[in-house]
């Protein structure tokens, strides 16, 4: 039996809704062609993992059993990660149909995989040809056809599938920039592996003021930074580059190195799987270092249990609650999706989510820059439905490990 049969969407409805995401300015401006460059990334894989921290996430929204949840899928893990606390139902929605074709994998390998060991092996390790027997036994048979024939397609190397065989995290966008800033590094003098033998964080900072503190002064560096076009692989579009910016005084240099600072310097190294993606493009073995909580062997009985809750489906996140019954939403995690709309489609996203929200609902977002973007850009007849808990907020974004955000917010759906 298919896990579902959705109906593939048109690569034309696709690219529409990718431009109405990114396209701000005219496509014959340079700021407009650049933003075209960006857009076209989400036909294909941009993040093999996700980089928002879902132990903050879970802990914000506090995940009870039987409540219904709305995300933006991205590359699965999150989603994967709320699972293991026991919704009662989960809808994922994305623009790239390469995420919403991973989202689907990791649901059936969740469910369909004889263990945790053949499930650690595709989404943990990611680079054994046994995965690939493991797809065609297992998974394949029970794909929806769109999902199978993106898995299936034909690439110069072999079927897309192939990618779960050859190190999954070193590609999509996300992966190839990882590689391009570990030749940067090199280029540098700096092997980044070299952050894998600190043991405690005060070497894990002495190391990084010797070794990547004197990167950010070099011609190539600053040359590289201070081009939005070099940040695309880090899923930054053009708008949202302008926000790193502003918190840098106009520079976005300075910004990106407090970001890495936090992220290798904050947490110590087992509890960072981020900085261990980062310096050592893979995770940890299990026992070797933190895994995000729907690759720990102990969550996979749970994650297995309610993998047939969650949906994934390949539409804006504002036309997907469309067709929600209103106030049956009780937690949305919309990650930094709102730094790249117009006041429009922020008027228009939290009109719905107002509607879908439960009683006492919680929203959570993340922005590029530090400041909250809804009081200045959502009308307040909008905003006044909800209530900002900047306290806790400012407490969960100093816990994010993956650091790579200006700002962690949490609101929460005001008493009618």
């Amino acid at each position: 039996m298919l896990d579902m049969a959705p109906q593939p969407v048109p690569a034309p409805t696709v690219a529409r809704q990718i431009g109405a995401a990114v396209h701000r300015r005219s496509p014959l401006s340079a700021e407009g062609m650049m933003e075209r460059m960006f857009s076209r990334l989400f036909h294909g894989l941009v993040y093999p993992q996700i980089w928002e921290d879902p132990v903050v996430d879970m802990r914000a929204l506090a995940i009870a059993p039987g409540q219904r949840l709305a995300c933006i899928a991205s590359g699965g893990c999150n989603m994967m990660s709320y699972l293991t606390a026991g919704p009662g139902s989960l809808l994922a929605v994305d623009l790239s149909p390469a995420h919403v074709a991973l989202g689907r994998l990791k649901l059936a390998a969740a469910r369909h995989l004889p263990d945790h060991e053949a499930f650690f092996d595709l989404f943990g390790r990611a680079d054994r040809a046994a995965n690939i027997r493991a797809y065609d036994r297992y998974l394949a048979p029970r794909l929806d056809p769109a999902t199978r024939a993106w898995w299936e397609a034909r690439t110069p190397f072999g079927r897309r599938i192939g990618l779960f065989a050859r190190g999954f995290y070193r590609h999509g966008a996300l992966g190839r920039f990882i590689g391009a800033a570990h030749l940067v590094a090199r280029l540098g003098g700096t092997d980044l592996g070299g952050l894998l033998a600190c043991r405690t964080v005060d070497e894990q900072r002495t190391w990084f003021n010797g070794h990547i503190d004197p990167l950010f002064a070099t011609p190539l560096v600053q040359s590289l930074a201070r081009h939005p076009a070099a940040l695309f692989g880090l899923g930054i579009p053009p708008a949202q580059y302008e926000l790193l910016a502003c918190d840098g005084d106009g520079d976005v240099l300075p910004v990106l190195r407090e970001r890495l600072r936090r992220l290798f310097c904050d947490h110590p190294l087992r509890e960072n799987y981020f900085a261990w993606q980062a310096v050592a493009r893979r995770y940890p073995e299990p026992g070797e270092g933190a895994l995000p909580p729907y690759l720990e062997p102990a969550a996979f009985d749970a994650l297995r249990a309610h993998a047939a809750r969650a949906e994934v489906v390949n539409q804006p996140l504002t036309k997907a609650l469309a067709g929600e019954a209103s106030g049956t939403i009780h937690g949305f995690s919309l990650l930094d999706a709102q730094d790249w709309m117009t006041r429009a489609q922020l008027a228009d996203l939290w009109r719905e989510i107002t509607r879908t929200a439960a009683a006492g609902a919680t929203v959570i977002f993340r922005t590029g820059g530090a400041a909250d973007i809804l009081p200045q850009q959502l009308p307040p007849e909008l905003l006044s439905a909800w209530q900002s808990d900047r306290a806790f907020a400012r407490a969960c974004h100093e816990a994010d490990r993956s650091a790579i955000y200006g700002g962690f917010h949490i609101y929460r759906r005001r008493s009618a």
